[in-house]
Parts: C-alpha cells; sequence; structure tokens
C-alpha cells in the first residue's frame, strides 16, 4: 500500500487532462520542425544553439513525462504497448549522446544514431486515438496479407524460373535482368509494381523473343491488377471494420458521460427533495404537494430536469412514432382492401340479371 496515494492521484490527472496532451503533441511537432531544419547544413549553422536548446527542451519534456507515468503506475505501465513504444523512442533519442561519449565523435557509425532520430515523431501515435485505430486495423490485417503475399511470392517463383528459362540463355539471353533467379525476382517486382516495365519490355523485343510479350502481359495482369488490388483491398476492408468499431466506441463513452450526466443531476434532485421535506418541517404548509408547488414557482426555463417516467423517455417516444407509421401503413393498405371489394361487388351487380317492371310484362301478353 502506497502512503502517496494523494500525490499520485494528482499526477495522474496532470497526465490524463487534455492541457498536457496539447503539450506534448506539440513538443513532439516542434521537434519534428526543428529536426526538418537541421538537415540543412547552412540552417544548422545559423541556428545552431536554437537547435540545441531546443533539444535540451525536449529531452527534458520527454524525460519528465517518462518519470510521471512510472511513478503513477510502475507496473501496469510496461503492459501498454504504446508505453513501450516511448521507452523504445527515448533509448533511441539518448543513443547519439552514448555513442559520442563512448565511441567518440568520430566513429564512423554515428550517422546512423543521427538518422534514427527521426523515429521520435512516433511518440504521436500515443497521444492519436485515430492513428492507434489505423494500427490497430493493420495489425489485424497480418494474417489475411500474409496468405496474399505467400501467393504473389509463389507466383513470381513460377514466373522468375520461367524468365530464367526463356530470356536468360547464356548465348543471346538478357543477362542483367534474367541471368540468375535473384535478377529475375529483382525484373519481375518491377513488373509487378508497373514501373519501367516498357523498357523491360523494349530490351526483350531487341532481342526477339517470340514469347516476351505475352509473358509481360499474363504476369501484370495476375500480379499487378489481381494480387496487389487484393492487397489493396484487405487492407481497406479492415480499415473500415477498425473505424466503425472506434465509432461504437466514442457512442459508448458518450452515452456513459450522458448517464453520469444524469446521475448527477439526479441526485441533486434527491438532494432538493429532502431539503424540501426538511424544511417541510419547519414550514406551514400544510402538505407536501403544496410545498412542491411552492418550489415551482421558482424554477427557471434553464433549470436541468431529468424526467424518469416511462412515456417520455426516448426510446419511448421512438416505438411510439414507429407504432403510428405502421399504423398508417396498415390503415392505408385496409382503404385500398375496401376499395377493391366496393369494386367486386359493383361488378357482380352488374352481371345480375335485371328484373323489367309489371307494365312492360302485360305489353308482351299481350
Amino acid at each position: 500500500m502506497r502512503k502517496d496515494d494523494e500525490c499520485r492521484a494528482f499526477v495522474k490527472k496532470v497526465i490524463m487532462s487534455r492541457f498536457f496532451k496539447i503539450i506534448m503533441i506539440s513538443t513532439v511537432t516542434s521537434n519534428g520542425f526543428f529536426m526538418a531544419l537541421w538537415t540543412s547544413y547552412e540552417i544548422r549553422y545559423r541556428l545552431f544553439r536554437l537547435l540545441e536548446l531546443s533539444e535540451i527542451f525536449f529531452v527534458s519534456i520527454c524525460t519528465s513525462e517518462l518519470s510521471m507515468k512510472l511513478y503513477v503506475d510502475p507496473i501496469n505501465y510496461w503492459k501498454n504497448g504504446y508505453n513501450v513504444l516511448d521507452v523504445i523512442v527515448m533509448i533511441i533519442m539518448l543513443l547519439p549522446y552514448t555513442v559520442r561519449e563512448l565511441m567518440g565523435r568520430q566513429f564512423s557509425y554515428v550517422h546512423i544514431a543521427d538518422g534514427m532520430q527521426s523515429l521520435r515523431i512516433l511518440k504521436l501515435i500515443g497521444y492519436s486515438r485515430g492513428i492507434r485505430t489505423l494500427i490497430i486495423a493493420v495489425g489485424q490485417t497480418v494474417y489475411t496479407v500474409a496468405s496474399v503475399l505467400l501467393l504473389l511470392f509463389l507466383l513470381m517463383y513460377i514466373f522468375a524460373i520461367l524468365g530464367f528459362c526463356l530470356f536468360g540463355s547464356a548465348d543471346k539471353g538478357d543477362h542483367d535482368n534474367w541471368g540468375n533467379l535473384a535478377a529475375a525476382f529483382f525484373t519481375l517486382f518491377s513488373l509487378a509494381t508497373v514501373d519501367g516495365w516498357t523498357d523491360l519490355q523494349k530490351q526483350l523485343d531487341n532481342r526477339e523473343f517470340a514469347l516476351s510479350r505475352a509473358f509481360t502481359i499474363i504476369f501484370i495482369l495476375l500480379a499487378s491488377f489481381i494480387f496487389l488490388n487484393m492487397f489493396v483491398g484487405v487492407m481497406i476492408m479492415h480499415t473500415e471494420d477498425s473505424i466503425k468499431k472506434f465509432e461504437r466506441e466514442l457512442m459508448l463513452e458518450r452515452q456513459v458521460t450522458l448517464m453520469g450526466e444524469k446521475q448527477v443531476i439526479l441526485q441533486r434532485q434527491q438532494e432538493e427533495i429532502s431539503r424540501l421535506m426538511h424544511i417541510q418541517e419547519n414550514a406551514d404548509c400544510k402538505s407536501f404537494s403544496e410545498l412542491v408547488e411552492n418550489f415551482k414557482k421558482t424554477l427557471h426555463h434553464t433549470d436541468p430536469m431529468v424526467l424518469d417516467d416511462f412515456g417520455t423517455s426516448l426510446p419511448f417516444i421512438d416505438i411510439y412514432f414507429s407504432t403510428l407509421d405502421y399504423q398508417d401503413t396498415t390503415v392505408h393498405k385496409l382503404q385500398e382492401l375496401y376499395y377493391e371489394i366496393v369494386h367486386v361487388l359493383g361488378l357482380m351487380l352488374e352481371d345480375l340479371p335485371q328484373e323489367k317492371p309489371q307494365s312492360l310484362e302485360k305489353v308482351e301478353e299481350k
């Protein structure tokens, strides 16, 4: 049992606040902007002091954030993957200073550590729910995408062997593009992405290979128009599912927030009723109803009121309106049925033999 629960609760409140998130997003974004300026040698020379101060400020903010989160919950902190990503980014952030201190400034691979500083921008993932949704969508497509890529690899393997046998002959073959299996794979990758495939086909045409055009067209149709589009379709489907799930979670959070506000209002009303009951005991009101009527006169139109009556609930109103729509539809259909019955009865009356008048019958007899 920790003895600093109040301090930890305060730090947690600060971390979860919207103001703290805005500070972190602004800090990471500004550091990314300064890193873009750092890539220019002229600007780096002119603004060296400003870039150095911005680096110290960024490292200090990130170190403070890590310390505060570890102080709030040092055990559950490591169970969140985005927190682990922040720790990795923090290690990468301190890597150039460590390499320069241990290996010296002239170490040949120190530029790799400097280039890895671009990963700092990944700290925005933890503060952007939309980006996390997309990452979840990509993670859900791993198995399906792996199956599609495996099929594409098998297709490229078949066509690589076939292309090597057709166009990589030792005497007059295209050794640069089809001379071995690795070169054939690279050429097929260019064909699959439809990047410079006309130049590759022109080289085959110059060597007068008979089946080269049929080979190229069939592979592009299979690899580019089928497998790559299938890959894109799988990504889009899973992304749409993740976005719908994200919208449902937002709706549930809003409902929970509304329910919390409703409970607060109900609690206030109960407290008001308890206060009225207490006032009734010391007031001259004859009954509680009279006291409530007097209380109503003091209400304003802006005072919040929660009505728990079933007839005033939104679900009941929705069902009531739907029932009225069904009732109108039923009445309309009944009217059409009545019209049809009347029409049929009218036709039946027309078909019945009509009775002649008695005067006409006497004239016919004479």
